[in-house]
């Protein structure tokens, strides 16, 4: 059962057009929309799904964000793959919970949260201070403070090294993953699962073959394509717009040492 909300929650708002707005109650705050102000005050100690009115009688429908909602509005530094891509991931990773993940290339942690949220440990490399703290605290905010003592962020080059051993997965989103690649025979186990996102596929070429010259088998590429459809009662049609190419998943386990 769902607790009512309290000040300093996260509430998606949803305008009659279904254009989504992220907001954080303050006592006293204001949301100030095209179609006038959400008093902050009148969802505070209501319950999820409830309507609200601004002040020009727009209505506003309220939900805790799901992590696919929030990963699209939270406050990022780099770019976020996509939830489409995150569910493949996930599941072409295999990620289970208290799996040891390495991630490199954090970025402002969307797929940090999905790898939390099955109960790995997850041990990430970044470059830049700056998306490293921006990822630990949209982790914290959607997953609560609890959820830092799993996640362990480093300012590291992974192309140069990586510390750590003893990884079930590894998932490598950075400009040349394939430099990182040769570093996992000896960071992974057995039989463990790497993933890379790429957005192009001569990224995806030179990933698989430094995982075929470094004692990867069973790999394969993939791209996920996200169509939806327009449903009226029997009257049903494809969208006119769909999410199609935003990136290649390519995996492969490693081989006995």
């Amino acid at each position: 059962m769902s607790r009512p909300y309290q000040v300093g929650d996260q509430v998606l708002l949803v305008d009659t057009k279904r254009r989504q707005y992220l907001v954080t109650l303050q006592e006293g705050g204001e949301f100030h929309t095209h179609s006038g102000v959400v008093l902050h005050d009148r969802l505070i100690n209501s319950e999820e799904g409830t309507s609200v009115l601004s002040s020009s009688n727009s209505t506003y429908l309220s939900f805790r964000p799901s992590m696919s909602e929030y990963i699209k509005k939270m406050p990022r530094g780099a770019q976020v793959i996509y939830p489409k891509d995150i569910g493949a991931i996930m599941m072409i990773a295999d990620v289970y919970p208290n799996a040891k993940v390495f991630e490199t290339g954090v970025g402002s942690g969307a797929l940090s949260m999905s790898l939390l949220r099955s109960g790995a440990n997850v041990f990430g490399y970044e470059l830049r201070e700056d998306f490293a703290n921006r990822a630990q605290e949209n982790v914290r905010i959607m997953l609560g403070d609890d959820s830092l003592k799993k996640y362990d962020v480093k300012i590291r080059d992974s192309y140069e090294s990586i510390e750590e051993q003893d990884f079930d997965r590894a998932i490598l989103d950075l400009p040349e993953p394939w430099l990182v690649v040769p570093h996992l025979k000896k960071a992974l186990l057995s039989g463990g699962i790497v993933v890379a996102y790429t957005p192009s596929i001569k990224q995806a070429i030179k990933v698989r073959e430094a995982m075929a010259n470094n004692g990867f088998s069973l790999t394969e590429t993939i791209e996920v394509l996200h169509r939806g459809w327009h449903v009226e009662g029997e009257a049903v049609r494809p969208d006119h717009r769909m999410v199609a190419h935003t990136g290649f998943i390519s995996s492969g386990r490693l081989l006995h040492k």
